[in-house]
């Protein structure tokens, strides 16, 4: 988790005003608004992880220091993670309830494709980090079932598989499986 939230972290603080509106892989979004969500979802994923139950608000988490509100978000998240009793416990979350080691998973892969968004939009590398990669991409292919999947326009979150080579690179890997074009 940690190595995942500091590579968002690094590709918020490349982040230059000139950038706010590119378009991103997530094609409903700008760069604003995939911060904004990212900033958003670990917020919301601190909350859960913690035993809160999430509510959607619809607001800003941004303000007009964008490493600051992920840093702060990472920082919540954090010390969700450091309850001792947090690994034995089942997060509930809007449509499951499920353990501490799946939310991990999902948190970490959830980081990993948005970093790949992030970087793709703002023209950073996307050879991110191996070790986060894995992970999330393991996670994925256990749990991302074909029914989760669907055009933005019906409400679906992760679009339809794309196909890329098996030596394509990890993250181009994570993202096609996320229904991104790398």
């Amino acid at each position: 988790m940690e190595r995942a939230l500091d590579q968002i972290q690094r590709l918020f603080d490349g982040i230059t005003p000139e950038q706010e509106h590119l378009p991103t892989p997530c094609r409903a979004w700008d760069v604003r608004q995939l911060a904004n969500h990212i900033v958003g979802e670990v917020h919301y994923f601190a909350v859960v992880t913690a035993g809160g139950e999430r509510k959607e608000t619809g607001e800003d988490f941004l303000g007009d220091d964008w490493p600051a509100a992920f840093r702060a978000s990472a920082g919540e998240l954090r010390q969700a993670w450091r309850d001792p009793g947090v690994a034995d416990r089942m997060i509930k979350l809007p449509y499951a309830e499920v353990t501490a080691e799946w939310t991990a998973g999902q948190q970490i892969a959830e980081l990993a494709v948005h970093a790949w968004d992030l970087a793709t939009a703002t023209g950073r590398p996307t050879d991110l980090d191996p070790e986060v990669g894995a992970a999330a991409l393991a996670w994925s292919h256990d749990n991302i079932r074909p029914e989760f999947r669907g055009n933005e326009a019906d409400g679906y979150h992760i679009g339809p598989e794309v196909t890329v080579p098996d030596d394509a690179p990890l993250y181009d890997r994570i993202a096609a499986f996320g229904g991104r074009q790398p």
